[in-house]
């Protein structure tokens, strides 16, 4: 992650690349600020730069921005104004922003009930066949690429074999309707704190209430199971996701900045 709070000094450092992906600075051979890329699915690289002060900070975001092609990105937490301010210095500008939620799990609270639309049926977490799960998986990817576009989908998906992005089957579960999954939601368990990663419905049987019978499944689970609470990303550009969320009495509290650079 980035530093958040800056110290004063100009101190002197030689920055150095000390990796394909690491960047060091150096203070009298001793490390005192570092940066590193990664590279998602899609292609983009995303940086980071861990240091304490703000001309280190600038001198390494300098030499990782010169080393590589443009566009890059970087995620930041909307109220470290600081980090924000540094990233904005070196060029980049904000792309997109998500919100985090806090989201309850008892039905008395979210007003979920478990009876799913007609016709469509809930398999729990951890029972979907992987086979059909995977083949879903294809199909909601798809219709994301042709129409948002791939980068708009939750930073943490990674891409599995065949194309797909379904790591670890036991953390979905999934709707089904006449012998088929049309809809699916993935929770991963982070702590104590499960996070809502993704909820998606095909095109042709959204707003039919699918959703919220995926959303009522995993949230009467957690519920069951002692936990009060999960939490949830939403872009802020999807307002179906939004009103989902804030339907159940999710409330927000904290938000994430995607910041990009497109170079000269």
């Amino acid at each position: 992650m980035n530093t958040t709070h800056f110290t004063s000094g100009e101190p002197a450092v030689v920055i150095t690349r000390a990796a394909d992906r690491l960047w060091h600075a150096l203070e009298d051979d001793r490390v005192v600020g570092r940066g590193e890329t990664s590279t998602r699915p899609d292609g983009r690289t995303f940086l980071s730069v861990d240091a304490w002060h703000r001309s280190v900070f600038d001198r390494l975001a300098a030499a990782m921005l010169a080393d590589l092609p443009a566009p890059l990105h970087t995620i930041v937490d909307e109220a470290d104004v600081e980090l924000t301010a540094g990233w904005e210095r070196a060029g980049f500008t904000a792309r997109r922003r998500e919100w985090e939620y806090a989201v309850p799990t008892d039905p008395a609270v979210t007003g979920l009930g478990a009876v799913p639309p007609p016709g469509v049926t809930v398999v729990p977490l951890g029972a979907a066949e992987e086979g059909p799960l995977r083949a879903l998986d294809r199909v909601i990817r798809a219709e994301v690429e042709a129409t948002v576009g791939w980068p708009e989908m939750p930073a943490e998906l990674l891409a599995g074999r065949d194309g797909d992005t379904v790591v670890d089957p036991a953390k979905y579960a999934v709707a089904a309707e006449a012998g088929e999954y049309v809809g699916l939601v993935r929770v991963v368990q982070v702590t104590r704190l499960p996070r809502i990663g993704l909820i998606a419905v095909r095109a042709d049987r959204r707003r039919r209430g699918v959703a919220r019978a995926l959303l009522a499944q995993v949230l009467g689970a957690l519920h069951y199971a002692g936990i009060p609470a999960a939490s949830a990303e939403v872009n802020e550009a999807n307002p179906a996701a939004t009103a989902l969320f804030e339907g159940v009495g999710a409330r927000r509290t904290a938000s994430t900045l995607e910041l990009v650079r497109h170079g000269e």
